[in-house]
């Protein structure tokens, strides 16, 4: 049976770091680090669309197991590099997550986004059965807002959120919208609010390096 895709997350507050550092750290180390390890298949930056110096970070993998691989535990966990150590470490964490896609289990990031809704959250362990059934429904009744890409849920097999929900959009104008707050924000506040517990929402741009 082929696994679900692989999501590696991370979102943090880098207000402790220089911003000018922390950049140059992301894209000139951390990312190209990543990019070269068998099984990643996309890598993006996204910055906090209401001006908080806050990053988030997603990596689409071919399966969670690539972040057991050779290729990653030599420059993962207690292998990150000195700059790593120095900058990320600083940072203040909000989401790191390692899971597991399950609905749809085999899409990954629409290369069009220009922006997505990060929701990490954790609910009650018996509406968890009932999750990924609503969640599918959900996204099908979405694809009538316009400027809505395609939603994605993921499981935790480690991390600080038992799941999270990815929402990727042409621009983060969608997520103002009126056929956004009908269809997304007021179905999920009557579903899942009621048992969720120690939900985080970001609404974030693509990141794009400024050149000289």
């Amino acid at each position: 049976m082929t696994k679900p895709l692989g999501l590696l997350l991370s979102c943090f507050d880098f207000s402790p770091v220089a911003e000018d550092e922390f950049h140059d750290w992301y894209d000139t180390e951390h990312i190209p680090e990543r990019e070269r390890v068998p099984g990643f298949l996309d890598c993006r930056r996204w910055l906090c669309q209401d001006g908080r110096r806050i990053s988030a970070a997603t990596y689409d993998l071919a399966s969670v197991d690539v972040l057991r691989s050779p290729g990653y535990l030599a420059i993962g966990y207690e292998n990150n590099s000195p700059w790593t150590r120095r900058v990320g470490w600083r940072c203040i964490k909000l989401v790191r997550m390692e899971g597991e896609q399950i609905v749809p289990g085999d899409k990954l990031a629409p290369a069009a986004a220009g922006a997505l809704l990060v929701r990490a959250f954790d609910v009650d362990p018996v509406f968890e059965t009932q999750l990924a059934d609503w969640f599918a429904g959900h996204v099908a009744r979405l694809s009538r807002v316009p400027g809505m890409l395609c939603g994605r849920l993921f499981r935790a097999i480690a991390g600080t959120h038992r799941f999270a929900a990815l929402y990727h959009f042409e621009s983060p104008a969608v997520a103002a919208s009126a056929a956004w707050h009908d269809l997304a924000q007021a179905p999920w506040h009557e579903m899942v609010t009621p048992h969720e517990t120690g939900g985080l929402d970001l609404l974030v741009r693509r990141y794009v390096r400024k050149t000289a």
